[in-house]
């Protein structure tokens, strides 16, 4: 019987500032999420933080966009923002970017990123869950875990795993998608995901099942509302063993904090720090941008977990490596390369700048 993991996140109010989620609107999410459970719409889940964002973890046997499902985190969502509201909190409901529900959580506001599987004798999945960054951030790190045999042994060693991936690539600014086979096309395929703020990996698929291994969200939310509302803070599933890397080839990309869109205002690059639940709640400069990372086992649909797989000394690393280069790169202020191009900023003041400014340029 076919089962669906589906991740479904959102901002809807940062305590303090945008730094992390107050208790009170987390246990709402677990309370909804177990009532969920007792009724029968889901067979089993659990609410997360990543900094000020809530990551609800579904299983179901509903499939992939369905109308109930989305829906019920929709609510949640809503209910979470009054709570968040008479707290007084930071930017309370900035994600929810509809006055009502109208079928389905894409387009809305909130990312989501689900994964309809026939559950294995055993079923290691990991959940990502990001903030301070956007869409497209997994790019890289899935590159190393799909494509990259320095990173992924498997793709040499092992048979299962030797045929490669294809990986379903999404033009963000014209809806538009295509497939890329590795590792064939892997020139062709880094072309296009180098340029995270444009493409963004959606789906990895592995080539000897046709079983999909990772998925990604995607929603953009500046190109959703049409003006600067925040970043998109990603989320990402991740099956493992078998067919698919290893866990330990899954979570290797991140002993490097490579660098990323976000930090403070969504507008500046940084490194990308791998973290405890403990320590996923960006302060310096609204940041640097953290990732954490939940490991599960599947039984039966149920949540066996989570374990906080970057709780690990062999992190240390990385979250120092993490602070000296955000250390260098803040001496840069609102000088490139930390602070993004202006054609990344288009939903910031810049626009009305430019317009103040149109009279005053002259021919050189």
């Amino acid at each position: 019987m076919p089962q669906t993991l589906s991740v479904i996140k959102a901002d809807i109010g940062g305590w303090v500032g945008h730094t992390a989620m107050h208790p009170e609107v987390l246990d709402l999410g677990r309370e909804r999420l177990a009532q969920a459970v007792q009724s029968g719409l889901l067979i089993d889940g659990q609410a997360h933080a990543c900094g000020d964002d809530m990551f609800l973890v579904m299983s179901h046997e509903r499939g992939e966009d369905n109308t109930e499902v989305h829906e019920y985190a929709w609510d949640t969502f809503t209910a979470g923002t009054e709570v968040a509201k008479k707290l007084k909190l930071y930017g309370a409901g900035q994600d929810l970017l509809a006055d009502a529900f109208s079928g389905n959580i894409r387009g809305m506001g909130p990312g989501s990123a689900e994964i309809e599987l026939v559950e294995r004798q055993s079923e290691p999945v990991i959940v990502f869950m990001g903030d301070k960054t956007s869409s497209g951030s997994f790019n890289l790190p899935f590159y190393k875990m799909f494509a990259d045999p320095f990173n992924t042994a498997g793709l040499v060693i092992a048979e299962a795993l030797h045929q490669g991936f294809a990986f379903e690539v999404h033009d963000l600014k014209n809806h538009k998608k295509i497939m890329f086979s590795a590792p064939e096309e892997l020139y062709d395929l880094l072309v296009f995901i180098g340029s995270p703020a444009h493409y963004a990996i959606k789906r990895v698929i592995a080539r000897s099942t046709g079983e999909v291994a990772a998925v990604s969200s995607t929603d953009k939310l500046s190109l959703i509302a049409g003006r600067y509302v925040g970043k998109d803070d990603p989320t990402a599933i991740v099956r493992c063993q078998n067919a698919f890397p290893a866990v330990g080839e899954v979570i290797e990309p991140f002993t490097t904090p490579y660098i990323v869109e976000g930090f403070m205002r969504g507008s500046h690059y940084g490194p990308w720090m791998p973290t405890s639940l403990g320590d996923a709640h960006p302060a310096r400069f609204d940041g640097p941008p953290r990732v954490v990372a939940l490991g599960f086992q599947l039984a039966n649909g149920r949540l066996i977990g989570p374990r906080d797989m970057f709780d690990d000394p062999s992190y240390d690393n990385a979250r120092q490596k993490a602070n000296d280069i955000a250390d260098f790169l803040r001496l840069h202020g609102p000088f490139e390369p930390h602070r993004l191009p202006l054609d990344e900023m288009e939903y910031t003041t810049m626009p009305a700048v430019a317009a103040k400014m149109a009279n005053r340029w002259s021919e050189v």
